[in-house]
């Protein structure tokens, strides 16, 4: 399969900290590509550098054929990569429908074309009857949801999802795989960090695993959660 996103020996470093040392990984156009690893093993520097929130200092980024290493996140935005945040961060004071059309609106000037767009977000995001609500009163499961319906309303190819089933029961996390997995069906490429790893043997077909910055183990997720390595520094005996 094309690679739709490749990172060539990428290297970020905060003075004396390596937070990513020269990792390399491709995304294929239609996948669903999970990173994993401990609290501190640079995945959500890895997301900030490929969102354009931070230029890193090595190596190179390459999405759908351009480089895209040091250029400012709206730019990245519109050339089709959109993110969510581990600590989600809709505006709080506005409405749920209005959130997803502050989205929409990166590429359409007409508001009621933006609103349609926001309800069939909300539509499939299971948030339509809410989208009235004030962001700031929904409940965290719902919060996470408005968290990728903002995202997915740039009209992403790459979606970056940081942790999206952090805090969720499994009944809600299972809700949220099954909304990832038709969005992947309808073509969307997907590269999650996720620590429920519920999550990432149902969705991704390859998993790259950090730790302390360095790219430990690569592959299928049956493969990795039995790599000595990964199950030393991360996952635990018990998970073998």
């Amino acid at each position: 399969m094309t690679a739709l996103l490749s990172l060539e020996a990428v290297g970020k470093r905060f003075r004396g900290l390596v937070a990513v040392d020269q990792v390399s990984f491709a995304v294929p156009q239609g996948a669903i590509f999970a990173v994993i690893g401990p609290n501190g093993a640079g995945k959500t520097t890895l997301f900030n550098m490929i969102a354009g929130a931070m230029a890193p200092d090595a190596g190179a980024i390459v999405f759908a054929g351009e480089r895209l290493d040091g250029l400012p996140a709206d730019t990245i935005c519109r050339r089709g990569i959109a993110r969510t945040f581990q600590i989600v961060r809709p505006f709080p004071a506005l409405s749920v429908e209005d959130n997803v059309i502050v989205g929409a609106l990166l590429h359409r000037r007409d508001v009621g074309a933006a609103r349609a767009q926001a309800h069939e977000l909300l539509r499939r995001l299971d948030l339509f009857d809410q989208r009235h609500r004030i962001a700031s009163t929904l409940t965290l499961p719902d919060r996470k949801r408005l968290e990728v319906a903002r995202a997915l309303a740039t009209g992403p190819r790459l979606l970056l999802l940081d942790e999206v089933m952090a805090g969720l029961r499994p009944t809600e996390t299972d809700r949220m795989v099954a909304i990832l997995q038709a969005l992947n069906r309808d073509g969307l490429t997907i590269l999650l960090i996720e620590h429920v790893m519920r999550a990432v043997m149902a969705l991704a077909s390859r998993v790259l695993v950090l730790d302390h910055g360095v790219a430990i183990a690569e592959g299928a997720p049956e493969a990795i959660v039995r790599d000595p390595a990964v199950v030393q520094s991360y996952l635990g005996a018990e998970a073998v």
